[in-house]
C-alpha cells in the first residue's frame, strides 16, 4: 500500500520542513501520522565493510537496514524511563560473514504484530527493527528520514477504519496518540534499485511468506501491506527476467535456481515463476481488499490475476466476487462461468449464479411494478 506523503514548511526549519504527514498501516486500519524532528542526529551508520567513506555516505536507514530505535508515549517523557533499558547503549555490530538475513535473525527484535495497538513496537524499550518488513509501518516510516541520534515527535489519528474495526479502548491510546520516536544506530541497507535481482526475488518470497501469515491470524492490513510490498519489487524484475527469456537462457537459470550455492541471493525465477508468483499476489491481495470493503480495488486485482494465470480459479471467483459487490451482475456472470469452466463442480460457482440470477429476478419483478404504476 502506498504512502500518501504531505509535507508542510515553516520558516523556523533550516530545511524547510517542519511537519510531514502521511497515512500509515496497522493492523486496525489506516492511520494519520504527523511528525515533527525535535533533535539533529549525526551522520553516522554502523558499518561491516570497513569502509568509512562509504557507510558516512550513508546518513539515513534504506532497505534492510538494522534500525535501534526507542517508541515512547509522550505522556511518559520523564527520567525514570528513559532509563527503562541499559540495552540502547549497545552498539549493533555486524559479523562480515553474516548476511544480512543471518543479522536479521540474530539481532532484529521479535514480536508479533496485535489487534490490540497501534504502535506495534514494545513501548519505552530499544527495539531492532529491519527496515522493509513492514512490522510497525509506523515507526519504519519515520525512520526512513532520520539520521542516527535523532528525535521526532508523532501524533497520530484513525482514518479509513471500517465498521468492523474497533477503535483503541486501552488507557494508553486516547486519540489522538502521541509519542516520539528515536533512531539511536543502524546498519548499512540499500535501496531497491542498488539490489542485485536475486536480492530483490529473496524480498519478494519474505514479504509473499509474510502476508500469507498475517492474512490467517487475522492481520488484513498487513497482509494487504505485505503483498502490495511483494509486487513493488516484483515489477522491477520485470526487465531481468524478459531479458534472460529474450537470451534463451530460461534453462541456465532453472539450472541456477537448483545449485545448492551459499551466495542465495544469485537465485533468480523463471519467467514461468515470475508470472506465475505476480499473479498469486494480485489475487491474494484481491481476497485482502474484498474483506476490507474495497471491491473496485479487489476487482483491479483480481482482473490482474486472471490476465496472468487464466486457469487460476481463485482469481474468477474474487472477481465475481468484487463485481457482485460493485453491482456489475453480468460481469459477475461471465467471472462464475469461467470459474466454471475451469472447475466444473465448483459448488461456490454455482451458488454464486444462482443468487445472481434471484437478484436480477427481484430487479426485474421491481422494475415491472414501478412502469405498472407509472402506466395505470
Amino acid at each position: 500500500m502506498d504512502h500518501t506523503l504531505e509535507t508542510l514548511h515553516s520558516n523556523g526549519d533550516h530545511d524547510g520542513v517542519d511537519v510531514m504527514s502521511w497515512v500509515s498501516v496497522c493492523p486496525r486500519g489506516l492511520w494519520k501520522v504527523q511528525q515533527k524532528r525535535t533533535g539533529q542526529g549525526s551522520p553516522q551508520t554502523v558499518c561491516n565493510t570497513g569502509d568509512d567513506a562509504a557507510c558516512s555516505s550513508s546518513y539515513r536507514p534504506r532497505l534492510g537496514s538494522l534500525c535501534q530505535v526507542r517508541v515512547r508515549l509522550k505522556g511518559d517523557l520523564n527520567e525514570a524511563e528513559s532509563l527503562v533499558s541499559e540495552k540502547g547503549n549497545e552498539k549493533l555490530s555486524v559479523q562480515p560473514d553474516q548476511s544480512v538475513t543471518e543479522v536479521a535473525e540474530d539481532v532484529a527484535t521479535a514480536f508479533p504484530r496485535c489487534q490490540d495497538t497501534v504502535l506495534q513496537v514494545p513501548l519505552g524499550d530499544w527495539t531492532t527493527l529491519r527496515l522493509g518488513e513492514g512490522q510497525c509501518d509506523i515507526t519504519e516510516a519515520c525512520v526512513e528520514g532520520m539520521r542516527a541520534g535523532e528525535k521526532c515527535e508523532i501524533q497520530i489519528s484513525p482514518v479509513g477504519i471500517g465498521p468492523d474495526v474497533p477503535l483503541p479502548h486501552s488507557a494508553e491510546e486516547n486519540l489522538p496518540l502521541c509519542a516520539t520516536v528515536e533512531l539511536k544506530a543502524f546498519t548499512p541497507g540499500k535501496e531497491s534499485w542498488e539490489m542485485c535481482p536475486g536480492e530483490k526475488w529473496e524480498w519478494v518470497k519474505l514479504h509473499k511468506e509474510r502476508g500469507g501469515g498475517r492474512f490467517r491470524s487475522g492481520d488484513v492490513w498487513g497482509a494487504a501491506d505485505s503483498y502490495s510490498r511483494a509486487l513493488k519489487l516484483l515489477i522491477t524484475l520485470y526487465g531481468h527476467i524478459k531479458e534472460v527469456k529474450n537470451k534463451g537462457q530460461e534453462q541456465d537459470v532453472e539450472e541456477q535456481r537448483d545449485i545448492n550455492t551459499a551466495n542465495k541471493t544469485q537465485h533468480l525465477p523463471s519467467a514461468t515463476e515470475f508470472k506465475t508468483t505476480k499473479a498469486e499476489l494480485h489475487s491474494n491481495l484481491s481476497l485482502c481488499q474484498l474483506k476490507l470493503n474495497q471491491p473496485e480495488q479487489a476487482k483491479a486485482s483480481a482482473a490482474k490475476a486472471t490476465q496472468l494465470e487464466p486457469g487460476g480459479a481463485k482469481a474468477w471467483y474474487r472477481l465475481g466476487q468484487a463485481c457482485q459487490m460493485v453491482n456489475e451482475l453480468e460481469e459477475a456472470k461471465q467471472a462464475f462461468r469461467k470459474l466454471l469452466e475451469i472447475q466444473p463442480e465448483s459448488a461456490a460457482a454455482l451458488k454464486a449464479l444462482k443468487n445472481i440470477a434471484s437478484r436480477e429476478k427481484e430487479t426485474n419483478t421491481q422494475l415491472g411494478l414501478r412502469l405498472s404504476k407509472m402506466f395505470s
